[in-house]
């Protein structure tokens, strides 16, 4: 019998799980990936927006070589942390049912089953990409993920997106060789981009070595051509490759399988208290990025560090 289990072995949920540790509560971290999973299928070169010591948990410092940190320096970091602490955590185990009976949670998982007084959602949302909801889609030239920008050297490359992801895919693919046009359906590129990155974009932009369609948006995908919608009229360009980076949500399907409630928002906000990230359904907590629903730049590894104390205080008082 545990008295927390944690669902997603991500920065915060590892925080959830050092914090239960502490204070002498027995828990477990189940996810269905690696050590900090979303984190590994980030872009290779990927480097953060924040600085490394607002990224630390644990108490344990976080070392860069740079003013911010890599994806590489944060794997390493995370595995660092979580041999430090010893966390109990088991990988590659996918939850597949929660079932309460009175104060009992059932967790069934693709590997074993699991009996807890509480439990902890730290499940980010990286798994569910934004579909685009047009025909072709499906082709295997379109991606919805990044990771590196060799594949397509040489490429007619299509990007979809107005935030940081598609700003670094432009970026990288384009200096390593691809031929790129940017579909952006907002009128201009977000404020959100990234301050030292955002007037490289721009530049590029302006002198045409990115081409780029605002207030546009992809309409059909054929395997070597692509019909998209601007304000001049629909075109179709000869085209290799879709990448399509249009966001990511949680997974709200398995959030109201355990019998979650949401507020009638155009976010999907999930119901919680504030105070103690307890959702409508008692035992159940919310920590990290899921709070926030469809608002997924709300919640971020620097200020939402702080829900696993308020959720592990709150369980210490209930359960000790």
């Amino acid at each position: 019998m545990y008295d927390v289990l944690i669902i997603g072995a991500g920065p915060i949920g590892l925080a959830c799980g050092i914090e239960a540790k502490k204070a002498g509560l027995k828990y477990i971290i189940v996810d269905k990936g690696c050590l900090v999973n979303s984190i590994y299928n980030y872009p290779l070169n990927m480097t953060f927006f924040s600085t490394s010591e607002r990224l630390e948990i644990g108490g344990v410092p976080f070392i860069s070589h740079g003013n911010k940190p890599n994806r590489f320096e944060a794997l390493e970091y995370y595995r660092r942390v979580a041999m430090s602490w010893e966390l109990q955590i088991k990988l590659y185990e996918s939850v597949t049912e929660v079932k309460k009976e009175d104060v009992i949670f059932n967790v069934s998982t693709t590997r074993a089953k699991y009996q807890t007084k509480s439990v902890v959602l730290a499940t980010g949302f990286y798994d569910i990409p934004f579909m685009m909801g047009v025909p072709g889609e499906n082709l295997a030239k379109v991606k919805h993920y990044y990771d590196e920008p060799h594949p397509y050297f040489n490429q007619k490359l299509i990007v979809v997106g107005a935030a940081n992801s598609a700003v670094d895919v432009a970026l990288e693919t384009y200096r390593k060789g691809a031929d790129v046009t940017m579909v952006i359906r907002e009128p201009t590129l977000l404020d959100s981009v990234k301050y030292w990155v955002k007037p490289d974009i721009e530049n590029r932009i302006k002198e045409g070595s990115i081409k780029s369609y605002f207030n546009s948006q992809i309409t059909a995908i054929r395997e070597h051509e692509v019909d998209i919608a601007t304000p001049e009229g629909t075109f179709t360009l000869e085209n290799d490759f879709v990448m399509a980076m249009t966001g990511y949500k949680p997974n709200f399907g398995f959030m109201e399988s355990l019998g979650i409630a949401f507020r009638d928002d155009e976010m999907h906000t999930p119901h919680y208290n504030e105070d103690t990230n307890e959702t409508n359904v008692e035992g159940i907590f919310l920590a990290g990025v899921v709070c926030g629903g469809l608002k997924t730049n709300k919640w971020f590894i620097e200020n939402s560090r702080v829900h696993a104390d308020l959720i592990i205080e709150t369980l210490s008082k209930r359960l000790l």
